[in-house]
């Protein structure tokens, strides 16, 4: 029998000197002559729950993962966990303490693994110390499987009890239902020739794939960033989740049925529900699940957000004859429109200066659009590129979102790479200044900025890769070759030998290279993922982005998006760079090298 040891998250205990032991009995002392009046009274004692699941639905075909119990329960104290000055954990209760998890109730009903080295369905755990919140505080698991007398409908419990002196526990049960209601919701797919402003008109349904009926049904939708809901019903609620986060904002609805929805028996909604995109949308996410709960049972799907119920008619369910089980599947997400570009344009900058003059060089990052870079799939993973510093100069300061490239286990001081994050909107860009030294004066001396090669080719989201290139110019003539800058901030024409010219001016014709960005080609045929998923924003558009609400949220997220390993291939150079400096997203910092 597969059993799960306790794991006791790491602590600092603060220990007592016999100094600090003596302090305290004295104070103690004069606390006792101080309160006589009170001395009869025991201190009120130190209240104790338990965090962790009421209800486990127990599936029929359930096959437990080694490692991952079915169920997690938590040592609730009062209040949340302190430190004191030295960043020692503060107890709320000293003493030992024993909790008891009583699985007796599930004899018959299912196997169980019981923590603290149970041999049956009754495990004693014995601990010391009591801190505030659950975060310090002891952890068990508890798996569950089915076994050969479980059968569909079967109900057991689990009681978990505490005892303890100065301690005053609240009993906690998990009620556990084998084989109730399992929902496989119906597959989505983006219709042929789908493109940013249509309409999705998505097929919601499921099938109860459980061994036993549900009692009222939960149906809940979203959507990112770029995606809208134009039809209203009058069953349903709605609301805005995480609004203001880019990355995480949901516009969400709440849709509830009564009813009874038989065991192998499929479902779908009496008219589609209709999802709007912007022009702006790419990779886009839209969610739903439908939740074996009655309308009443609702409310905890509603927490953390304020709904507004809708004015439209009601949405039904309805029955759906002969469906393919192979139509549906446990959860169900669509990342869409795949048929958007976006622009991305390098920008360096041309100054001069004379030898030993510190001067200021800006490089950019833009997204000319008209799609947004939402790297949802990735968690906001940011877009990298490499910065070459002309020859003749040192950086003196480089940006927070900058640091040094790796090569072959050694810094380079001539080579930079910096991180921009985020989402990036449409029609947005970001700047990257260094403070170089000429350190001597090398006229025309270049250095250029770029994107990383794709992966597997061409970037099939990027509308115009000819400007994925910029440059930084010190003491140039205006004659040097600057292929794929769009200029930048034009020279200011101080240094020796700088005249002035912006030799990006010519860079620029006026048209919006992401216009033409649709050549009829899917850019998702070729299974890289690379800004879309699990992102947000603010705008007339919003998003769902729920705690629950967009599942399994995996994958990589393409472009030239930062990893943990990440690895750059500078264009032209078959060189490969390890990260440094990476930010988390926003304006950013550095932070240490990334193998």
């Amino acid at each position: 029998m597969r059993r799960h040891s306790p794991h006791r998250p790491a602590r600092r205990l603060r220990r007592w000197t016999a100094g600090g032991l003596t302090a305290a009995l004295l104070a103690a002392g004069a606390a006792g002559t101080v309160g006589t009046a009170h001395a009869d009274e025991p201190p009120a004692p130190v209240p104790v729950t338990f965090a962790g699941p009421d209800s486990y639905d127990l599936s029929l075909d359930a096959e437990p993962v080694e490692g991952e119990p079915e169920i997690e329960l938590r040592l609730k104290g009062p209040g949340e966990a302190e430190t004191d000055e030295d960043g020692v954990y503060i107890p709320v209760h000293r003493g030992e303490y024993s909790v008891t998890i009583d699985a007796t109730g599930m004899a018959g009903v299912a196997d169980v693994n019981l923590p603290c080295g149970a041999e049956g369905l009754v495990a004693v755990c014995t601990e010391y110390d009591l801190y505030g919140g659950t975060e310090v505080n002891p952890r068990w698991d508890i798996g569950l499987a089915v076994s050969g007398e479980s059968e569909a409908g079967d109900l057991g419990t689990i009681t978990v009890t505490g005892e303890g002196e100065g301690l005053e526990f609240t009993e906690h049960t998990v009620d556990v239902l084998v084989g109730g209601p399992e929902f496989r919701m119906r597959e989505l797919s983006e219709p042929a020739g789908f493109a940013p402003g249509d309409t999705y008109e998505a097929p919601l349904g499921f099938r109860n794939a459980g061994g036993t009926a549900a009692n009222g049904v939960v149906l809940r939708f979203g959507g990112s960033r770029g995606l809208s809901f134009p039809e209203e019903y009058g069953n349903c609620e709605y609301a805005v989740e995480e609004e203001g986060d880019l990355l995480r904002m949901r516009r969400v609805a709440l849709c509830t049925f009564e009813g009874t929805f038989a065991p192998g028996a499929a479902y779908a909604l009496d008219r589609p529900v209709a999802v709007k995109t912007a022009g702006f949308a790419l990779n886009d996410i839209f969610h739903y699940y439908f939740t074996a709960l009655s309308p009443e049972e609702a409310d905890r799907l509603r927490e953390g957000a304020d709904y507004r119920r809708g004015d439209g008619r009601k949405l039904t369910l309805e029955p759906v004859g002969n469906a393919d089980p192979g139509d549906y599947a446990q959860y169900a997400e669509l990342d869409f429109p795949t048929r958007n570009s976006y622009d991305l344009d390098l920008t360096g900058e041309r100054v001069g200066g004379a030898e030993g003059e510190t001067v200021t060089v800006d490089v950019a990052l833009h997204n000319h659009g008209p799609a947004w870079l939402g790297a949802l799939r990735s968690g906001g993973e940011p877009v990298s590129f490499t910065v070459d510093i002309p020859e003749g100069a040192t950086v003196t300061e480089a940006p927070r979102a900058c640091g040094r490239s790796n090569e072959e286990g050694g810094e380079r001081d001539d080579r930079y790479l910096c991180w921009a994050g985020t989402p990036l909107l449409e029609k947005d860009s970001e700047e990257f200044p260094f403070e170089l030294r000429i350190d001597k004066v090398v006229r025309g001396a270049k250095g250029a900025v770029r994107l990383p090669e794709w992966g597997g080719g061409a970037n099939p989201w990027e509308g115009d890769p000819a400007n994925d290139t910029g440059w930084i110019v010190l003491n140039g003539t205006g004659d040097e070759e600057t292929p794929g800058d769009t200029g930048g901030p034009g020279g200011n024409g101080d240094g020796p030998g700088e005249d002035g010219e912006d030799p990006g001016e010519d860079g620029e014709d006026g048209k919006d290279p992401g216009e033409d960005a649709e050549d009829g080609k899917d850019p998702g045929e070729d299974g890289a993922d690379a800004g879309g998923g699990d992102g947000s924003t603010g705008g007339d558009t919003g998003g769902d982005g729920s705690g629950d609400g967009a599942l399994a949220l995996t994958g990589t997220s393409a472009l030239v998006l930062g990893g943990a390993a990440l690895v750059l291939l500078a264009a032209g150079a078959g060189v490969v760079f390890a990260v440094r400096g990476r930010r988390a997203g926003g304006a950013g910092g550095t932070g240490g090298a990334v193998a």
